[in-house]
């Protein structure tokens, strides 16, 4: 049989061998998965975790729930060895091993693109996983508490100040959901005033969403504003040591929580690991049809999506455009691509990648969003309703639409849950330290 290998199971990778299994015929091919995570992580839901509008399990899907044909091996591919058709694989516990196969799939996805700015390491928390979302959400609901007992003065007003830096989809929307779940919060702490709270997102470029037109970013921007938000636009972080922040606007403040969203980068397996053909930006050149291709035309055994494929778009008018990294294509490049993957193991042509846009939607909080499809804009509760539905839909599997359809539900009449889990951090503490349990 033919071993098909797929690097990475995120949104292109977890579709691609999905929908392998549902068309290969018996023993027609083996498919392995390679991932470190053992589940693939609907992003679009990171926002709705930080505010606890989503519950955070809810936003992973189980590999092993839905791959049941998929042999999933636990590890991460450090080398992708295509001339010996052979990946180097790094599992969790135990020495690195080889695993050869006939076709290789790379939808490794992609890591948060970081600069070199001090203190940004000890001090930053990306949004690209479950857990940081979680993290992120849970540093806002501890910060109010400890605040509360504190007095006015700068330790306190620390602990209220939230900055995220990068004014694209993932920063806007994890701003406006974690302003809202922090405006929310002031209604069970009394000892908190409205003007304590201090939200700020850092952006370099002179506007926010570039997947936007100016006019309806412009509008997020004075509705951020209007609910308490401090957008600083043409502007870069130049320090974070110790929390204290100093922007090249001359500003400084010091924040007690600090999300990195400024942007994407490919993964480093593709950019340095590999003996595939990159791009001068470092992504695996493919054609439309999702297939490896160098010098000499078609790489025969190798396929890449997603966010680390240069993948030509071809509904484009501008020559030599490539799609756009989000969920919207990687999730119909990995169908695409398992259809022409099978089509050619059974000697037919495979197909281009193409496909028309279906406009924009973002949350800005409960009960804010904005769309935009063309000319047409759409604002205020009726997007947001439109962006749960569209995202309810979207998410995979009857049973995980299903969880998340009974979450948001159950927020309508119960409202949000404000516990902080912070300390699962450290699981272990209660115990060794002997501390009592609380009473009711």
């Amino acid at each position: 049989m033919q071993e098909i290998l797929i690097v990475g199971g995120g949104y292109a990778g977890f579709y691609a061998a999905w929908r392998l299994e549902k068309r290969l015929r018996p023993g027609e091919a083996h498919v392995t998965l390679v991932d470190p995570r053992p589940y693939m992580t609907y992003q679009p839901f990171l926002p709705e975790v930080t505010a606890g509008s989503v519950e955070a399990r809810h936003a992973a899907v189980s590999h092993r729930r839905h791959l049941r044909r998929t042999r999933l091996v636990s590890g991460s591919v450090t080398r992708i060895d295509h001339a010996r058709r052979r990946v180097t694989v790094e599992p969790l516990d135990g020495a690195a091993f080889t695993l050869p196969y006939d076709t290789v799939v790379v939808t490794a996805g992609a890591v948060t693109r970081k600069f070199p700015v001090p203190g940004l390491d000890e001090q930053a928390i990306g949004m690209k996983h479950v857990e940081e979302a979680v993290a992120i959400r849970d540093a806002i609901l501890t910060g109010f508490d400890r605040a509360s007992v504190l007095p006015r003065g700068p330790e306190r007003q620390k602990l209220l100040t939230v900055t995220f830096v990068g004014g694209g989809f993932s920063g806007i929307e994890g701003f406006g959901e974690t302003l809202s779940l922090a405006t929310a919060l002031l209604r069970r702490y009394p000892e908190i005033a409205a003007d304590e709270l201090s939200f700020h997102l850092v952006e370099t470029r002179g506007r926010v969403l570039p997947e936007v037109s100016e006019g309806p970013g412009r509008w997020v921007v004075r509705h951020l504003e209007r609910r308490g938000g401090r957008i600083h636009l043409d502007t870069q972080l130049l320090s974070a040591v110790d929390g204290h922040l100093v922007l090249s606007t001359g500003e400084e403040f010091d924040t007690g929580l600090l999300v990195w969203v400024a942007g994407n980068a490919a993964n480093p397996v593709v950019t340095s690991r590999t003996d595939l053909p990159l791009t001068a930006i470092g992504l695996v050149r493919v054609r439309a049809t999702l297939q490896v291709e160098g010098e000499d035309g078609v790489v025969p055994g190798a396929w890449a999506a997603g966010d680390d494929a240069a993948v030509p778009d071809l509904t484009s008018p501008r020559p030599g455009a490539t799609t756009v990294p989000n969920a919207q294509h990687a999730v119909r490049q990995g169908k695409r691509l398992a259809a022409n993957l099978i089509a050619t193991l059974r000697g037919r042509a495979p197909r281009p990648y193409v496909h028309h846009g279906l406009g924009v939607v973002a949350t800005l909080g409960l009960g804010h969003g904005i769309f935009q499809y063309k000319r047409l804009v759409v604002t205020g509760p009726v997007a947001w309703l439109m962006h749960r539905g569209y995202h309810v839909l979207a998410v995979p599997t009857w049973e995980r639409k299903l969880r998340v359809l009974l979450i948001w539900v159950s927020a309508v009449f119960g409202g949000r849950d404000i516990v902080s889990l912070a300390a699962l951090a450290e699981p272990r503490r209660a115990f060794v330290s002997g501390e009592a349990p609380t009473r009711a």
